[in-house]
């Protein structure tokens, strides 16, 4: 794959990535805020069926052959630390790294010190990595992948894994529909609650 192909192909998919991130709402403060309160499952919804459809393809693409799986080793304490911090910043800012850029471009001004403050962050690990690195965090399991141990190739446990979240998915969509969810306020609360302070959001240009 040459180099501008691969970008144009980077490209495309960002277009489309957008698209689904707009079209589904998770980027809006209080879709995130509602997941993490557990009053909207819209967010996990659309992580599950992103989880499933990524399983499928690469099931496909490493079953022929296509492609070659590259595992990274299991850090099981940095995974659990890091995980609770990035839990905990995403339900207080309302926005998670991958959301940070829609909100803006949707108006949202407090997505801005999300940014900044993200960039800050990623430029702090760079300076701590090489101490984090000699410490417990470090440590791990090496390089694990479940179908492995289960002793089955790699495309049946992706397809299986695809069909279980199929079922998660039909049987919260039952419980949560989502076109209830999007009906709620924009802190995630139902309709019947009061609402709160919602982010604020720049005006329109006159």
């Amino acid at each position: 794959m040459s180099l501008t192909f691969a970008i144009l192909v980077g490209v495309a998919m960002g277009i489309v990535f957008g698209f689904a991130l707009e079209k589904s709402r998770v980027f809006e403060p209080g879709i995130i805020v509602g997941q993490m309160q557990l009053s909207n499952f819209i967010m996990l919804k659309v992580f599950l069926t992103a989880v499933a459809t990524g399983a499928v393809v690469l099931a496909a693409l490493n079953g022929f052959g296509v492609v070659k799986l590259q595992p990274k080793a299991a850090l099981y304490s940095a995974d659990i630390i890091g995980g609770l911090l990035l839990g905990a910043g995403i339900a207080l800012a309302g926005a998670c790294p991958g959301t940070t850029l829609a909100q803006i471009g949707a108006g949202y001004r407090d997505a801005i010190f999300t940014l900044i403050g993200g960039l800050c962050g990623a430029v702090a690990y760079s300076y701590a990595s090489p101490m984090l690195g000699k410490t417990f965090l470090a440590e791990g399991g090496g390089k694990i992948i479940l179908s492995d141990l289960i002793g089955i190739p790699y495309w049946q446990g992706a397809l299986a894994l695809a069909v279980i979240i199929v079922v998660a998915l039909v049987l919260l969509e039952r419980f949560t529909p989502w076109r209830a969810e999007l009906g709620r306020d924009v802190d995630g609360d139902r309709p019947d609650r009061a609402p709160r302070q919602g982010a604020t959001r720049m005006a329109p240009a006159e």
